[in-house]
């Protein structure tokens, strides 16, 4: 980690611009803890919604993070109904790649960037690629629907 920041800081110094996401600080309002998460569910009665991003090499993650995750209204409006975690596997970050690796195969990551959410107990009720909605809006709809549909379960 103190690589990457170094990285950035030196970038930064340098005055260039990072093309990518790679080395970029977590996102305001999200955590890059699932397991803390997952703790913070059950003791607020609070879904999760964890993002499986590829921040530096996946054209739709680099997206979704410009257009919808880093957001304020989006985090604000998502985080007052979920808990928010992104799991990165940046190809420039090999410690974080792997320390996440378990995940994806954990929940069977099949593509990126993919979206799964989960009731406050940490059982998946919906998962979707985030890239088939790559505005604030359409992403929040989506999530009341499923949040709607785990509900008339």
């Amino acid at each position: 980690m103190m690589k990457a920041i170094t990285h950035l800081a030196a970038l930064t110094l340098a005055g260039s611009a990072l093309v990518s996401t790679a080395f970029a600080n977590t996102l305001e309002g999200w955590s890059t803890d699932l397991e803390q998460a997952f703790k913070d569910a059950k003791e607020k009665d609070k879904p999760v919604l964890v993002e499986f991003t590829g921040s530096d090499w996946c054209p739709p993650c680099i997206r979704m993070r410009k257009e919808v995750f880093s957001k304020k209204e989006f985090v604000d409006a998502a985080s007052d109904k979920f808990i928010l975690v992104e799991l990165d596997f940046p190809r420039g970050d090999k410690e974080l790649k792997e320390k996440n690796d378990p995940y994806a195969k954990k929940y069977k990551i099949e593509g990126f960037p993919t979206v799964i959410l989960f009731d406050s107990e940490g059982d998946e009720f919906s998962r979707f690629f985030a890239s088939e909605h790559p505005d604030v809006d359409g992403f929040l709809a989506r999530l009341d629907k499923e949040l709607e549909r785990k509900d008339l379960d």
